[in-house]
């Protein structure tokens, strides 16, 4: 086998390991055990990673949950949970049946008695997926704004921050909602550091963003807001969430961390920058790039074979109308670094098993990809013009599939470094 071709399986097998050492299942297991809660609990599951979530916590808990929904992206379901109805969503952009969803899980909860306790398992995607539009909100102006800040380069922070301030639920909303019901969230975190109030945009936390942070990212990226929601902007969040209980049961840290163990295993020494990486995909391919083209020349800063890790979610400012993801994006963009280093290889996957508007997620490339696309007559510059990274990696056989994977944790971005 080609030094590339092992290089790839390995890198292949590196993302394979993190996502599985990081599906919910194990996780909420391990907290739910420490966890006394008492029945009958009313089960609200809402992310990408939920139906796994709500499968984990029906096997530990049993006959106490005596309600619950299932709020998740088209797709990730995968099958009946019994005593739970499940509801599928949009995502990235909220659609008529994440409303409807929204709308049933508030008449579950309202239907409740106000002493039953509300079990919230909680994962990235439910910031689409969970929503009620303030009134006067129509959803195809919803998802204008949301399409328009997506694409804008906006970080996921300064997207939500503008979220929670046109939504019935988020930023704290739906748990005043629930009150006095206690709630007991456990969260698997798509965010980066410590702003648990960033997942989902925040249903049962308080936020910690402001009225004129907000506004301030509708001017800085021309975002069009008729006069009656930019008064609807100025709407307090609740400051204070009596009787709601968290936990962050995973979060890129882990991803990174089992990264780097399986690395190790397969004989390469680990390297992790950062796992807050929240740039453009283009400084993140080239920083990559860079340490692992000076580690083949100069074996600094740490000697082959070597895997170099960066964690995070990269932006991508799209102007083409292709096909593609901010993984792929990343992962085209790096071919063109690596083009003729045969010991290298760069990879870039989502966790949840899906990259933008794809059934991707991720891309891989060696030094001889742009060399593939180049005798097919392709050149990668073209695709990236057109934001057409899906296409490309297609041809150049670059793609990373896992299907869904049932847990969101953010990126995994990697460079290896062969002898």
């Amino acid at each position: 086998m080609r030094a590339d071709n092992r290089l790839k399986e390995t890198a292949l097998e590196i993302v394979r390991c993190a996502i599985r050492e990081n599906l919910p299942d194990r996780a909420l297991s391990r907290a739910l055990a420490k966890t006394t809660l008492p029945g009958p609990l009313t089960l609200i599951a809402i992310g990408k990673a939920a139906w796994r979530m709500a499968r984990t916590a029906l096997e530990c808990l049993g006959p106490r949950i005596a309600t619950g929904i299932v709020l998740t992206k088209y797709g990730h379901s995968e099958g009946p949970l019994r005593g739970i109805e499940i509801f599928e969503g949009g995502h990235p952009l909220t659609d008529e049946n994440s409303i409807l969803a929204t709308r049933a899980i508030l008449e579950r909860v309202g239907a409740t008695s106000v002493s039953q306790r509300i079990l919230f398992l909680l994962s990235g995607g439910g910031s689409s997926l969970f929503e009620l539009p303030i009134e006067g909100l129509h959803l195809e102006d919803l998802k204008a704004i949301n399409e328009r800040l997506l694409n804008s380069g906006a970080s996921i922070h300064e997207i939500n921050a503008v979220r929670k301030r046109l939504s019935g639920v988020k930023g704290g909303r739906f748990a005043r909602y629930a009150h006095p019901r206690p709630i007991s969230a456990f969260i698997l975190s798509d965010t980066l550091g410590d702003r648990i109030d960033n997942v989902a945009s925040g249903p049962v936390t308080v936020d910690r963003t402001t009225t004129r942070e907000a506004l301030d990212i509708i001017r800085r990226y021309s975002i069009h807001l008729p006069a009656s929601l930019s008064k609807a902007m100025e709407r307090p969040s609740p400051n204070a969430l009596p009787g709601v209980e968290t936990s962050v049961i995973g979060d890129v840290r882990s991803l990174c961390r089992s990264a780097q163990e399986k690395a190790r295993e397969e004989g390469y020494a680990p390297l992790l920058l950062t796992t807050q990486f929240d740039g453009e995909a283009s400084a993140c391919a080239k920083i990559l790039t860079l340490v692992g083209k000076e580690i083949v020349h100069s074996q600094t800063p740490i000697s082959a074979p070597a895997a170099v890790f960066i964690g995070g979610e990269a932006l991508v400012r799209v102007l083409g109308k292709g096909k593609g993801g901010r993984c792929q994006e990343m992962a085209l963009l790096a071919a063109k670094e690596i083009a003729g280093y045969e010991s290298l290889c760069f990879f870039a996957c989502g966790s949840d098993g899906t990259d933008g508007p794809t059934d991707a997620a991720g891309g891989i490339a060696t030094g001889d990809t742009v060399l593939r696309l180049a005798e097919k007559g392709l050149s990668p510059d073209d695709f990236l013009r057109n934001n057409d990274s899906h296409e490309a990696l297609k041809a150049a056989d670059g793609l990373i599939y896992t299907g869904p994977t049932g847990t969101n944790v953010n990126d995994l971005y990697g460079i290896l470094v062969g002898n």
